[in-house]
């Protein structure tokens, strides 16, 4: 779905313009067209190719979808694929920014991502000093609003390892946490699936061999990735301490669990003092003469009873029970 077809010149919006006059506002090298789409159909990206003469690589990217976030020249323009992460109702939406751009073109196609950037837009309008600047500048404001949209989402993050972290000494909830631990983990490698890639990329657009249409906008692209790197250290400690948290919960359960099985071999030991006990007086021997003893029996309850009292006690007195 068409959601913009605009052109500017010298920072300033001239007109919305038809798709089909595209190919022609292109060839003014004092303009430039910006060109947002919406989860995007086949034909509306074959049309888009025809007007901009995209590489059609590119397009067969953009089509398919469910690329890996990266920045590849194509001649002299650029292709780039960036992921959009939401927080809904604590499930992470993961949608796709395509980006197409030329010496004077920009083209977003925008899918699975239910937040817009018309705010970029305007945003970008309301400051022409450097709208000026043409497509650079437009590529670098969509990719820093995808970017600082990271920052949200990690910060809740973040604020539920927390909460998880206040439970973990919780009696009763270990496999609570463990659950949770996990699902959380889940969420931060998604994250840095986002983060990790984009910020290998970005590195590309600043110092050394820039492609031509990022070289007057190095400082900003830059910034972009100072704030990926800020994300990915800010991941990389999330993980850390989640790796930290289900260590220690773990060893939680061990504990309850040697707490249960000291439990157990203090009352085997004990009926098994009685047990050994009974097993001694219960052979059929005549040579025996407790067993023509008249107080044989009570004796032999009393020698057992006084032997698993003091058992008791012991273990008791280790805390074993």
């Amino acid at each position: 779905m068409l959601i913009n077809c605009v052109t500017y010149q010298e920072g300033r919006k001239l007109s919305d313009i038809p798709v089909a006059a595209i190919s022609d506002y292109v060839q003014h090298k004092e303009q430039f067209v910006w060109v947002a789409l919406r989860d995007a159909s086949n034909e509306e990206l074959l049309q888009m190719q025809e007007e901009f003469s995209l590489h059609e690589l590119a397009v067969e990217d953009a089509r398919h979808g469910n690329q890996r976030p990266k920045i590849e020249e194509y001649g002299d323009s650029l292709f780039a694929v960036i992921h959009t992460i939401e927080l809904i109702k604590g499930e992470l939406n993961v949608g796709e920014l395509n980006l197409f751009v030329g010496e004077n073109y920009v083209l977003s196609v925008r899918n699975r991502c239910q937040q817009s950037f018309l705010g970029v837009r305007q945003r970008c309008e309301r400051e022409p000093h450097l709208l000026k600047h043409g497509a650079s500048f437009v590529f670098y404001a969509l990719i820093d609003a995808v970017v600082d949209r990271y920052f949200p989402v990690v910060e809740a993050l973040e604020t539920e390892l927390e909460l998880i972290e206040e439970q973990i000494f919780a009696k009763g909830s270990e496999r609570a946490n463990i659950q949770r631990l996990y699902q959380l983990k889940r969420k931060i490698v998604v994250i840095k699936h986002a983060v990790t890639p984009l910020m290998e990329a970005c590195s590309k657009l600043f110092g050394g061999r820039v492609p031509s249409i990022c070289r007057n906008n190095q400082e900003y692209f830059r910034d972009v990735y100072d704030h990926l790197y800020r994300l990915n250290t800010s991941i990389e400690n999330i993980r850390d301490t989640i790796s930290t948290a289900i260590q220690v919960n773990l060893s939680m359960v061990a504990i309850d669990e040697s707490e249960v099985n000291k439990r157990l071999a203090a009352w085997a030991a004990i009926f098994a003092v009685a047990t050994a006990f009974a097993g001694i007086w219960g052979m059929n021997f005549k040579a025996m003469p407790e067993l023509e003893w008249p107080y044989g029996y009570p004796a032999a309850l009393a020698v057992m009873g006084g032997v698993c009292g003091y058992l008791y006690r012991r273990f008791r007195t280790i805390g074993w029970l």
